[in-house]
């Protein structure tokens, strides 16, 4: 299929409550989300918590890409207001997701576009990802939209 087999017909929006369980069929979907997210009866509370903060936050936008009324993707963007660059606001992009089935038919640029989109509206003039070190396609993926990797990300996992 071509490079944007879709985008005539893609759709997206702020997520709701009801499209949590989708959103979660996405992330254990990942390779990587298999070993780290956890769709049962104990875990739906936790998920539900977080999109509830998320949600009450005008700085997040969990938005969701609809093919005919499925969902077929999904990020989460964070405008980060920041005292560098004299004060420019950053979007932070995170859990970007797009369907398997879906991928290398447009979805995922599509989706960036409309990114860029909102990072102009909200004047967010740094637009920053990390992106797994074990995910070389998405790394390519992103430098092909315009990303370089600029910086060495690190984290420190507390436990709770």
């Amino acid at each position: 299929m071509s490079q944007n087999t879709y985008s005539q017909q893609l759709s997206y929006r702020r997520a709701t409550e009801q499209d949590l369980p989708s959103i979660l069929k996405l992330l254990v979907e990942d390779e990587l989300g298999k070993k780290r997210e956890f769709l049962n009866k104990e875990s739906e509370q936790y998920y539900l918590e977080a999109f509830k903060k998320i949600d009450a936050d005008f700085n997040h936008y969990l938005m969701v890409i609809e093919l005919e009324n499925k969902l077929v993707g999904t990020c989460h963007l964070t405008l980060l207001p920041s005292l560098t660059f004299r004060g420019v606001t950053r979007l932070q992009v995170e859990s970007v997701h797009v369907a398997e089935s879906f991928r290398g038919n447009g979805v995922g640029r599509w989706m960036f576009q409309k990114i860029f989109t909102y990072a102009k509206k909200h004047q967010a003039s740094i637009i920053q990802l990390t992106t797994n070190k074990k995910r070389l396609g998405a790394k390519k993926f992103y430098e092909r939209l315009g990303f370089k990797a600029t910086h060495e990300g690190m984290k420190y996992q507390q436990v709770l």
